[in-house]
């Protein structure tokens, strides 16, 4: 019975083909009268073969679609790779020009270095130089606009430790600029900077500029340190203070001078 079911099924789908190939030997009136009875036939079958074509058409683009925006997103990532590098060779020029022009190469054998680390809460960066570079212990490290960071406490083979000079461990001699008035320069954590054991007599103001003295050890003299800003006094103590605003911008240390020599 199955049998007969299907080699019915045969016969009618070969007939059916038939009449499909004939209908080219007919007239209008004929095969529109075909077309019409058959066309929810052919319907379905069109819209199966479509929907498989479109399907697979559609896996055929995805993939494309896919492998086109992968390659998007490698071009993109590299272009934002060398934007970034160029910037960033932009602002390095930006600051040796600067260094430059401030005439602080002609003054000091000096050592462009990068920093790479930043610790605000320890008042130290690291720099990418070290003993490979000749840079050694205690050697001064100075911004482009010659204002004074700190000194090499730490030295490897390719890196070194700066401590910043509002760094509690950091001391040394200071004066106001352009006058006799003598301090000390004490670091008091977190990027704070105190002037100390100024003579009362002296009148400190605020917006007074503080510089490196020749006292300053192994600082070279008149490098930029602070902006003088609140004034202490005390009845009992002979000595006035006050808070110094650092010359340098942390968050925008990049590039930084290790001077080798004075």
């Amino acid at each position: 019975m199955k049998l007969s079911s299907v080699r019915n099924k045969i016969i009618i789908g070969f007939i059916l083909v038939l009449i499909i190939f004939s209908l080219n030997f007919f007239n209008k009136e004929v095969k529109n009268f075909f077309y019409l009875i058959s066309s929810p036939i052919q319907k379905i079958f069109w819209n199966a073969g479509q929907n498989i074509s479109g399907f697979f058409g559609f896996i055929g683009k995805g993939k494309m679609l896919e492998e086109k925006n992968k390659e998007l997103e490698t071009k993109y990532f590299g272009l934002l790779a060398e934007n970034t590098q160029l910037k960033e060779l932009r602002k390095e020029n930006d600051v040796l020009r600067e260094a430059l022009n401030s005439e602080i190469q002609k003054e000091f054998n000096l050592k462009t270095a990068e920093v790479i680390s930043r610790d605000q809460s320890r008042d130290f960066i690291l720099i990418n130089k070290g003993l490979k570079d000749g840079i050694k212990e205690d050697m001064p490290v100075i911004t482009q606009k010659k204002a004074l960071l700190g000194k090499i406490t730490e030295v490897y083979d390719n890196f070194s430790r700066v401590m910043l000079i509002s760094s509690t461990s950091s001391s040394f001699d200071a004066k106001v600029s352009d006058s006799d008035i003598l301090g000390l320069v004490k670091g008091r954590g977190g990027l704070n900077l105190e002037f100390s054991l100024v003579p009362k007599d002296k009148e400190l103001k605020e917006g007074n500029i503080v510089v490196t003295s020749t006292l300053g050890g192994i600082f070279p003299k008149g490098l930029l340190i602070g902006e003088i800003q609140k004034i202490e006094k005390s009845d009992t103590s002979p000595f006035q203070s006050s808070s110094l605003r650092p010359f340098f911008d942390f968050n925008d240390l990049e590039i930084v001078f290790i001077i080798i020599s004075k």
